[in-house]
Formats: C-alpha cells, sequence, structure tokens
C-alpha cells in the first residue's frame, strides 16, 4: 500500500532516508508572497553523501533487468498517484499553477513514467559471419543528476528520473530553489521502493547546480532551463568532461496561413501562448498571420483571451491564468510592459501591472497581445516567458520562413493551413527540434524532444531520450 504523504516538512532523500541540514530556506507562495515551509539547503558535506550513495548503489542497479527497474518506475507512478491530491494541491501553492494546470502536471508525470518504460534499448548484432559477432552495447553512463526548472518541476523532474534509471544509472534530482516542495516529496516515496542510493532527492541554494555539475563522481548532467544558465552548465561540466543533455529557452513562432480553420486554430494559440502565464519553454511567443486574415484572427484572438483566461488566485476553481512563479520573472516581465508605452507598441488587451502593495501581494500580470510590432522589437526578439504576445502580419511563405527563423533559438514551432501538404513543407522548413500542424505542444514519450540552435543539446523522450543516458560499447567476439 502506498504512504499516504504528510505536507508540512520536507527533507532531502540520502541513500534511503531522510535527511536534513543545519541551514534551512522557504520558497515563496506566489499568490500571496506567503512563506512555505521551511525545506533544506545541502552543503557539499550533503551532495559528496548522495554522490557516495549513487556510487555504491550503481553496480547492483544496473545489473538488474530492463523489466526489473521498468517495475520500481510503476510503483513510483502508482505512489505518486495515491498522493494525486497533495501533489495538485501544492503545485498550487509553489508553483503559481491553477487546480487545472496543476491536475494536468501530475498526469503528465503519471503518463510519462507509465509509457517511458514501455520503450526498450537493446543490444543489436552489428555483424555475424564466420569468424566474428559484433554486437552493439547500450552501458549505463553511470551516476546522473538532473537539474530541473521551476515551471514544471514535477513533470520535467521525473521525466529525467525516468529516463535515467530505465538505462540503469543513478540519479540524484535537484529542483529549482523556487519550488523544491513537490519534487523532495517524490524522493520519499522513492524511499520505500528504490534500492539505497538509487534514486535521491536534494535542495539547496543557488550554487547547489554548481557543486553538482563539478562534482568528479557524477558522469552526467541533464538540465532544463534558460540559454544563459545551460551555457554555465557546459562550461562547468567541460571541467570533468561530463556527459551532457540541454533543453533550453524557445521563442516558438506559429505561421497562420489564410486558409487556416480559425474555429480551431485561435483556442489553441490563445491556450499555448497563456498557458501557465506563459511560462513554458515550448509555449507560443510569436504569433505571425497572413495579411489577409490578419484583423479576423486579431479579433477572434482578443475575444478568446477576455473570455477564456481569467487571471486570479490559484485557490479559485475559475482562475484559468495564475501569478507569475516568482518576483525575479515577474520583474523581468514587468519591464515588457513597461516597453508598451516607451517603444510605442500598441496593445489589444490595455493590461497593466499593479503594484506589489498590502491589497495585491501576488505576482498577477493579465494577458497582453501586442498589435503588429516591428521585427526588431524586443517583444518578438526575446522570449518573454509571460502572458505578453506579439502578432505579426506576413504575406508570402519564404518572407515569413525568414522572419520565423531570424532567431537564436529553435525548440518549437507550428503552422496551421487547410492544405496539409502545403503546411508540411512550411514546417519542415522551420528550424526548430520540433513543429506541429494544425496543433501545438503534444508532447508523447515515444517522440524525442528538444532544440536546435542554441535551444539545447540532445534530446529528451523516445529512444534517443534513453539514448541520451547511455554509453555504446562495440564488443567483438572472434570466433
Amino acid at each position: 500500500m502506498a504512504v499516504k504523504l504528510e505536507w508540512t516538512k520536507f527533507s532531502n532523500t540520502i541513500n534511503g532516508k531522510l535527511v536534513g541540514t543545519a541551514e534551512t530556506r522557504h520558497g515563496i507562495n506566489p499568490n500571496d508572497q506567503q512563506a512555505l515551509p521551511e525545506v533544506p539547503v545541502c552543503t557539499r558535506v550533503e551532495v559528496d553523501q548522495a554522490v557516495s550513495a549513487a556510487r555504491q548503489a550503481l553496480p547492483s542497479w544496473r545489473a538488474l533487468s530492463w523489466e526489473e527497474r521498468a517495475n520500481y518506475l510503476l510503483r513510483l507512478g502508482d505512489a505518486i498517484e495515491a498522493n494525486r491530491d497533495g501533489f495538485v494541491k501544492m503545485l498550487q501553492l509553489e508553483g503559481g499553477k491553477p487546480a487545472s494546470t496543476a491536475g494536468m502536471e501530475v498526469q503528465m508525470v503519471l503518463d510519462a513514467l507509465r509509457a517511458v518504460v514501455k520503450l526498450r534499448l537493446d543490444d543489436e548484432i552489428l555483424i555475424d559471419d564466420e569468424i566474428k559477432s559484433t554486437t552493439l552495447r547500450h552501458m549505463a553512463i553511470g551516476v546522473g543528476a538532473g537539474l530541473v526548472p521551476w515551471n514544471f518541476p514535477m513533470y520535467l523532474g521525473n521525466v529525467k528520473t525516468a529516463q535515467a534509471l530505465l538505462t540503469g544509472n543513478t540519479f540524484i534530482m535537484k529542483s529549482s530553489p523556487f519550488t523544491p516542495y513537490c519534487n523532495l516529496k517524490v524522493g520519499e516515496l522513492g524511499i520505500d521502493i528504490f534500492p539505497p542510493g538509487v534514486f535521491q532527492v536534494i535542495s539547496g541554494a543557488d550554487d547547489l547546480g554548481q557543486m553538482l555539475t563539478e562534482h568528479t563522481g557524477i558522469d552526467k548532467i541533464s538540465f532544463t532551463g534558460s540559454t544563459f544558465t545551460g551555457t554555465k552548465v557546459m562550461q562547468s561540466c567541460s571541467k570533468t568532461l561530463k556527459r551532457v543533455t540541454l533543453e533550453l529557452g524557445g521563442n516558438d513562432a506559429t505561421i497562420v496561413c489564410e486558409d487556416a480553420d480559425l474555429e480551431k486554430a485561435v483556442p489553441t494559440i490563445g491556450t499555448m501562448a497563456f498557458l501557465n502565464a506563459g511560462q513554458v519553454c515550448m509555449a507560443i511567443k510569436r504569433v505571425y498571420v497572413h495579411h489577409s486574415i490578419y484583423d479576423e484572427f486579431k479579433n477572434r484572438l482578443v475575444e478568446f483571451v477576455k473570455n477564456h483566461m481569467k487571471v486570479g488566485d490559484t485557490s479559485d476553481p475559475n482562475t484559468t491564468i495564475g501569478p507569475v512563479q516568482n518576483k525575479l520573472q515577474y520583474d523581468k516581465v514587468k519591464t515588457l510592459y513597461e516597453d508598451i508605452e516607451t517603444s510605442g507598441w500598441k496593445p489589444l488587451l490595455g493590461a497593466k501591472v499593479p503594484e506589489l502593495d498590502g491589497e495585491n501581494k501576488g505576482y498577477f500580470i493579465s494577458p497582453e497581445i501586442i498589435d503588429n510590432p516591428a521585427d526588431d522589437s524586443r517583444i518578438v526578439v526575446e522570449e518573454p516567458f509571460g502572458p505578453i504576445l506579439p502578432l505579426l502580419k506576413w504575406s508570402n511563405d519564404d518572407e515569413v520562413l525568414d522572419r520565423v527563423n531570424d532567431t537564436l533559438q529553435g525548440l518549437g514551432g507550428s503552422v496551421w493551413s487547410r492544405d496539409s501538404e502545403r503546411a508540411t513543407r512550411i514546417a519542415q522548413a522551420i528550424q526548430s527540434g520540433t513543429v506541429w500542424v494544425n496543433g501545438h505542444g503534444m508532447i508523447e514519450a515515444g517522440v524525442p524532444f528538444g532544440g536546435m540552435k542554441a535551444s539545447g543539446m540532445g534530446r529528451e523522450f523516445g529512444l534517443d531520450g534513453l539514448k541520451a543516458w547511455v554509453e555504446l560499447q562495440a564488443l567483438w567476439v572472434m570466433k
């Protein structure tokens, strides 16, 4: 029977035990800036303990069969599901997620854990003749660590966990200091499931990530976060030649053709632009609309946002957009709203960012749509990671592709047209790791996901995601 979690005390999970630290800190509820419970602040002592335990557990863990390791992950999924309500509530508190978005994230975790284990990464016989056989083997890299962001901490953290453990690695998860709570509880569930040292979850301050990336006992880092921080992670990992996977920021564009089905396009684009207050790596950040339907699309999108995107406290069941998750991001997004006037942009919703004061303590920012700004505008060039969206006009396919691809990033993108052949042709020319036609944002465990250009290195999901956690060995046997 799965453990029923309590939600007032939070500890590291190290070597099969709950471990506290001398120093603690607390997160902030972005709805009201109230303090959340205390969490550990790891030092190098705790990091060394976790790495040592992971190395000790490695030989016996990777010696298990694929099916045995998969069963452990399925048990973890069952334990999370048994505590679904608690995880949903905590995601509302620490992540600023409405109940619907928090519930979606927990379900995504369950779906991912149960789907990843169905994948197989079998050894391959490359040559088998009269004198020799040659087999390509997939060997666990060793001890891995996952550096997890604050926007979807449970989902992104446990996808890394599943891929690392399934392929025979031991794994240490570090969540963002902004959102450590849910994953610390996942680690607590793991105590009754995994052998000590196989799966550990630790919490700390801003220096914890560097302790892991520079640690000589860690063989692989998987990082999800900003391009700026990803560059620092890669530099740090290079000192010990660690394997590294980077899933970084995106400035995803969607192209709306003149024959697009607006009944389908507008709700999806509106939702995928403002989901989680725009704090999604693959959210739609730029919308290019054919000039012949621009006004109609604009009017429909404005109405959709007004009618369906309700900003409010995540305790309100009618809320669809909660607060920005943290003060740092709130202040950054706020500068974009300030640029509306100074840059002469034309806002379509008239949103204002209220000052934080005694009456308004939450990091709430209402959605805004900017009407056809210049291509070199900050709102077009930068990834806002907030609820503000530029609409831009275009006239021909080659022109819009040049503009869409004129970015350092390349995570996702989408094309909308009733002519699937044309839409597919346009999509294939977009320089992004994932492109959707007449949709946006779908992810499945069997399909690789990651970025081109400055949006990352390597892939999560699919066989390619599993291959990122193994070393290849060519085994030659002479007959």
